[in-house]
């Protein structure tokens, strides 16, 4: 399949280690024009971990976050159309490629993303709708003690019909003008919640996202948030909470102080548990 115009691909990397070398051989191996590797740590650390890969590293001088480093490498790319991507992810054959012939072919559809592999081929829940109070609360409160109970599963899965609300910004692809035209991502937003806010702010643009299953990528997941395990699981509640205070309306606005103590019930419970699982 031709790929339809340039591609940049954005990579935002923290100690991803030889993960990077390899993400962006595959996604050099898919045709990109450009890979622009955004580095939240020491000076250094990601040229070292680039091998031979030719990549722009753009230096931050200190942890900017996911959506922040994005934003800041989408500010340095040429193309016409984005490929935002985790340091821990290696791109399937054709992925690429299949995304961007969808944003090529289809002026409604705003954001696109594959199939999200983990390393044993099972596949990753990323496609998720944005959850009703009830759902929410349920899901907050059952996932940390029964991870695979009824409400997390309804969350994490798409409509009956295959749509989906939001998915996983671990790898997706944007046209760079509808990427502008939001804002990129919402930067007080430091790490989790960035991807389903920017979802939001392109429906409410009036396009659609996408899920395309006949492609994928594979995702070792959670190699740089390791590194800080119980910061990340303060970092991933408070971002759920960010969002519900920034995106809920009506009625369910006077629920957020209830909002606030659910996750901070959900956050007591995984620490006492030690957990670092920290998938919405």
């Amino acid at each position: 399949m031709v790929i339809p115009g340039r591609v940049s691909a954005i990579v935002v990397d923290y100690h991803s280690g030889a993960s990077l070398e390899a993400c962006v051989r595959s996604l050099w191996d898919n045709g990109v024009h450009e890979v622009i590797v955004v580095d939240n740590a020491e000076a250094g650390t990601s040229a070292a971990a680039l091998g031979a890969q030719p990549a722009t590293v753009l230096q931050t001088g200190l942890n900017l976050g996911y959506g922040r480093g994005a934003n800041r490498g989408v500010a340095r790319a040429t193309g016409e159309f984005l490929v935002i991507s985790n340091p821990d992810v290696l791109a399937h054959p054709g992925v690429v490629a299949g995304l961007v012939h969808v944003l090529g072919s289809r002026a409604g559809v705003g954001v696109v993303a594959p199939r999200i592999e983990r390393p044993d081929g099972t596949v990753y829940p990323s496609q998720r709708v944005f959850p009703n109070v009830w759902l929410a609360a349920a899901h907050a409160l059952l996932a940390p003690l029964w991870p695979h109970n009824p409400a997390t599963r309804r969350y994490r899965s798409p409509r009956p019909d295959g749509t989906v609300d939001w998915v996983s910004g671990a790898f997706f692809a944007m046209r760079r003008a509808d990427f502008e035209a939001i804002g990129g991502f919402d930067e007080r937003f430091f790490m989790f919640a960035e991807d389903m806010d920017l979802c939001w702010r392109v429906r409410e643009l009036g396009l659609s996202v996408e899920a395309l299953n006949d492609v994928a990528v594979t995702h070792v997941e959670g190699l740089s948030r390791r590194r800080a395990g119980r910061a990340m699981l303060v970092a991933h509640h408070a971002s759920a909470l960010r969002f519900e205070a920034y995106h809920a309306r009506g009625p369910r606005r006077a629920l957020i102080p209830l909002a606030a103590l659910v996750l901070g019930a959900r956050l007591l419970i995984s620490l006492a548990r030690g957990a670092h699982e920290t998938e919405n």
